[in-house]
């Protein structure tokens, strides 16, 4: 009988110690497992392009098991917890191993704790010395399990595992010693990965490369050991150094990624619609431009699909560093006069108001335009000539002529079609908007551009997903208009050296030699590029074509190996020549022209006396083309208002041009 008092007895002070251990454990208060973990922004596909640390100064990334490397995850389980999956959280096979080897020793040999404890000593942040230490975390580790299940404990401790320094997680860790994700790991790296959490700072490979090798391979002797990988992974890994240095996380498009984190700053992932492959080429680009230059020029650049609005890469300047003047702006931002590089729009717009054709002739002389007298930027004119090679040629009196018909305020209404935010000097625009008398940013531009190359159409230009409040897809001129203006672009002079072809592209300087502009599209993509100096003083001897275009058409190399073709015309464009045009498209007419129908000879002057090195004659007013002849034979023929001919012989000779109209105009000079 009292045996029977006795067992009954057992049984229940066991059921009452059960219930009062189930009691001790479900009372047991969780601590938050929402760790304040990094800012991250991220690219189209997914990839990191910036990581700011967390509000304790720490790199942790968020990471699920489906992102590490299955290898790795088999080795961490193997080697610190291979019971982990049948253990409740205490693991009581490995506790009475770890005390039997440190009675044996006389030391602790081996850890009794399961990966359970070691995620409840990581979340309370406590340490594991004292019995008391070991009994929390017992106490958390039951709870643990009780309330999670095995992958979501497992994914706690890639979380918030320490990896030395201020690294948590092995995410944050995969990228600062391997410079990647942990998707892909190579058995070498899974080892470094599994021995550093168990001394993080003695065993940092950035700081002791020895230790961390050497427990590198230890983990990898016991997995072979245990057979989870053969002689020759083993043999090839241990062979490997450790990552000497630590890397720098991803710090990419530092200005875009600020202006997504302010705009919406209780966000931890901002998705962009940046292509990391090609924000890290241009920014590689951007320093290559700059680099042994000394007069603080700087650069911004931005790639966009035009068939969408993505904003694909965008180089606020060419080092985001407080060593480089104006390196932490956003000069994409930056308000900035133009140029020429609004002539585009100008023929564009006469283009769908019916106002002029690629073909139609146009004036290049000396005009008043009400006071307003434009120079062309190299003193020289071409007489009559067609639009196109007006535009293609960048001339600034056809382009001003074009906007006095339009209507400066038509220009500006144009922009703002187009989705870009014109600041016009004194509220009220005149004819030198034409020439850049107005303020835009780099985005604007190419928004602009952005706009042509999408069949006249304004895009959504964003870095986001989302579309922009309040936009509206509004026609900036038809798609007949916006072809003949790409065509015309497509066709214009490269720089030296550059032999792209597929390219509409316009260049641009402004007044002072202030900024160089460069900006382009084919059937696709669309590139802007500024170069200058953020404080806005001028840069001797800069321009648009020899300073911004090269990077532009090296940028467009860098997108892909071949541009996008533009497209067949609209059935609806008007393909014809001069001579078959409508009668008021042949000519384009315009006031207060200072000129006379005839021409004349400006150089030489008649009755000059010249040397033998005499070869460049000039002819004011008249229609081009010009034929000149010297002594009644033609030795030349051209569009432009000045020519170079070969010298005639010592003494009297007599020079005569002759324009389109059959007028002509002589002088008798003497070469002496």
């Amino acid at each position: 009988m009292r045996a029977v008092l006795a067992i009954a007895f057992c049984l229940w002070a066991g059921a009452a110690a059960r219930d009062g251990v189930d009691a001790w454990v479900d009372a047991t208060q969780l601590p938050t497992l929402d760790a304040d973990i990094s800012t991250e922004v991220r690219d189209r596909n997914g990839d990191l392009l910036r990581v700011y640390t967390n509000a304790q100064g720490r790199w942790r990334l968020p990471v699920t098991l489906a992102e590490v490397d299955p290898t790795y995850l088999r080795m961490l389980i193997r080697f610190e917890d291979k019971r982990f999956y049948d253990h409740n959280g205490v693991d009581f096979i490995a506790a009475l191993r770890a005390i039997g080897q440190a009675v044996r020793h006389g030391q602790v040999v081996s850890g009794g704790s399961t990966l359970t404890m070691q995620v409840a000593r990581l979340l309370e942040d406590g340490s594991t010395g004292r019995w008391r230490g070991k009994l929390r975390q017992v106490r958390l580790a039951w709870a643990l399990e009780r309330q999670f299940s095995k992958d979501e404990i497992l994914a706690l401790y890639l979380n918030h595992a320490p990896f030395g320094g201020n690294i948590e997680g092995v995410r944050a860790a995969s990228y600062a010693y391997f410079d990647r994700p942990p998707r892909r790991l190579t058995a070498a790296q899974s080892a470094l990965l599994v021995a550093i959490p168990q001394a993080p700072e003695a065993r940092r490979p950035d700081r002791a490369a020895g230790s961390a090798t050497v427990a590198r391979d230890a983990v990898l002797a016991r997995l072979l050991r245990d057979g989870l990988f053969d002689q020759a992974t083993y043999a090839s890994a241990v062979r490997l150094p450790v990552p000497p240095t630590r890397h720098l996380l991803p710090a990419n498009a530092p200005q875009v990624s600020d202006r997504a984190v302010a705009a919406t700053p209780l966000q931890s992932q901002h998705d962009l619609t940046l292509d990391r492959r090609l924000q890290i080429a241009l920014e590689a680009l951007a320093a290559d431009a700059i680099r042994g230059r000394d007069d603080g020029v700087q650069i911004a650049m931005m790639v966009a699909d035009h068939r969408n609005g993505h904003i694909l890469a965008s180089v606020g300047s060419a080092a985001f560093s407080a060593d480089l003047r104006g390196g932490y702006m956003d000069l994409t931002q930056a308000i900035r006069s133009p140029g020429s590089t609004l002539k585009p729009l100008i023929y564009g717009l006469g283009f769908d108001q019916g106002l002029i054709h690629p073909e139609t002739m146009i004036a290049d002389r000396p005009t008043n335009f009400d006071g307003y007298q434009p120079q062309n930027f190299d003193g020289l004119f071409r007489g009559e000539l067609r639009v196109r090679t007006a535009l293609q040629h960048s001339l600034n009196i056809p382009a001003v002529a074009v906007t006095q018909s339009l209507g400066p305020h038509h220009l500006i209404a144009g922009l703002r079609r187009a989705g870009t935010a014109p600041q016009v000097p004194g509220g009220a625009p005149g004819l030198a908007v034409a020439l850049g008398g107005v303020g835009l940013t780099l985005q604007d531009l190419v928004a602009l551009y952005a706009a042509i190359g999408n069949h006249g159409v304004a895009v959504d230009l964003r870095w986001h997903d989302a579309t922009s409040t309040g936009f509206a897809p509004h026609v900036v001129m038809n798609r007949a208009a916006a072809w003949q203006v790409g065509h015309i672009l497509e066709e214009a002079p490269r720089p030296r050296g550059v032999q792209a072809t597929g390219i509409a592209f316009k260049t641009g300087t402004s007044y002072g030699h202030r900024d160089a502009w460069a900006i382009g599209f084919d059937g696709q993509y669309v590139v802007g590029v500024w170069m200058g100096r953020p404080d806005g003083t001028p840069v001797p001897g800069a321009f648009g074509g020899d300073l911004a275009a090269p990077v532009m058409f090296d940028a467009f190399g860098r997108i892909a190996p071949t541009p996008v073709p533009l497209g067949a015309p609209p059935h609806e464009t008007l393909l014809l020549s001069t001579a078959q045009l409508p009668q008021h498209l042949q000519f384009f007419g315009t006031r207060n022209t200072a000129r006379s129908h005839a021409p004349q000879i400006a150089f030489p002057p008649n009755g000059a006396v010249l040397d033998g090195s005499f070869s460049t004659v000039k002819v004011q007013d008249g229609r081009a083309p010009f034929i000149w002849l010297v002594n009644g034979e033609p030795v030349a023929r051209s569009f432009r208002n000045q020519v170079d001919i070969a010298p005639p012989g010592l003494g009297f000779s007599s020079v005569t041009v002759i324009d389109a109209d059959g007028q002509s105009a002589q002088a008798q000079i003497e070469i002496r």
